[in-house]
């Protein structure tokens, strides 16, 4: 009776032991995730990394190492993937890539049971699209003095690239023809070309020699009159007047050209008229103007010529510091 009561324990015993490691052996060597690395999409400077998880049924997040070598170096933050028993959809994406570079990558999540990598796939960013971007120093440029252009080729393949540029001066009738021969970009796409003085505003633009497509916009260069300036400080008299004149020359020669004799406010923000007059014929080369101003105030002056024609542009002599003393 007895042997037979200590049979039944050990079988049912025997049973139960089977049941709970048949219940818990298969859910321990599944909970570990499940990883594809798939697909990317990319531009020359974005990637879009793909792939599938399958959390198996415990909550799991995944996220994408990527590099430049296999050894990676860098990761997209960790998301989501749920706590599901099937396979859901991976995607991470990154910026600030270098174009035209390959990239590795790999999926990765991880769960309390575990951590699971994927293959490593590699991906090749775009080629950068070329463009162009034109400048001038200085800009305007002040009447007979030399100019240089420069400017920057970006995207793929910038470097050692001939650059042909063009002018075309007011009134920008004749159309764009070749200034010198083509320049070379150096190693950074950058390249300049000193320019000959502009007699007149003159319209700029750069193109790639070999593809026409890819030029820059237009640049409009103005070319400043020059103006020179003399002051004369007379005596002062009994009121504390002085009587200054102002007397010069503009380059190139522009009679019946408006002039203003300007004092800097005292904010040093804004440039009063207090005296004008036109210019007069002085040579082929330069008009010449003239005015005796009354100046009862020390400060900052200058002689501005204003143009409106559009062959050139307004413009300033130097500023001249004038001091009147009180009387004892």
């Amino acid at each position: 009776m007895h042997t037979a009561r200590a049979w039944r324990r050990s079988v049912l015993t025997l049973a139960t032991a089977t049941a709970a490691l048949a219940c818990t052996a298969p859910i321990a060597s599944a909970a570990r995730p499940a990883v594809v690395t798939g697909g990317a999409a990319v531009s020359p400077s974005t990637a879009t990394f793909t792939g599938t998880v399958d959390p198996q049924g415990l909550r799991t997040t995944y996220w994408f190492e990527y590099g430049t070598t296999t050894a990676f170096g860098a990761q997209t933050p960790s998301a989501n993937a749920g706590a599901g028993t099937s396979a859901v959809t991976a995607a991470g994406s990154v910026g600030n890539l270098a174009a035209n570079t390959v990239y590795y990558y790999r999926l990765v999540a991880r769960n309390r049971d575990g951590t699971a990598r994927g293959a490593r796939r590699s991906v090749r960013t775009q080629r950068a699209p070329l463009g162009l971007s034109l400048s001038a120093a200085p800009n305007p440029v002040p009447f007979g003095t030399a100019v240089t252009l420069g400017g920057i080729l970006t995207g793929s393949g910038n470097a050692g690239r001939q650059v042909q540029l063009y002018q075309n001066p007011f009134p920008y009738t004749t159309g764009f023809t070749p200034v010198g021969s083509p320049v070379v970009t150096n190693a950074q796409g950058g390249f300049a070309l000193a320019v000959a003085p502009p007699a007149l505003t003159t319209q700029f633009r750069a193109r790639l020699t070999g593809d026409p497509s890819v030029e820059s916009a237009i640049l409009i260069l103005p070319v400043a009159v020059r103006v020179s300036t003399g002051v004369d400080i007379g005596r002062r008299r009994s009121d504390g007047v002085r009587l200054v004149r102002f007397a010069g020359r503009i380059r190139p020669a522009r009679d019946g050209a408006q002039f203003a004799v300007q004092r800097l406010s005292r904010s040093g923000t804004q440039w009063i008229t207090v005296a004008g007059g036109i210019t007069h014929a002085d040579s082929a080369e330069a008009s010449r103007y003239s005015r005796r101003v009354r100046v009862r105030h020390s400060g900052t002056y200058r002689v501005y010529v204003r143009i409106v024609d559009g062959n050139l542009t307004s413009a300033s002599g130097r500023q001249v510091a004038i001091r009147l003393h009180r009387a004892r």
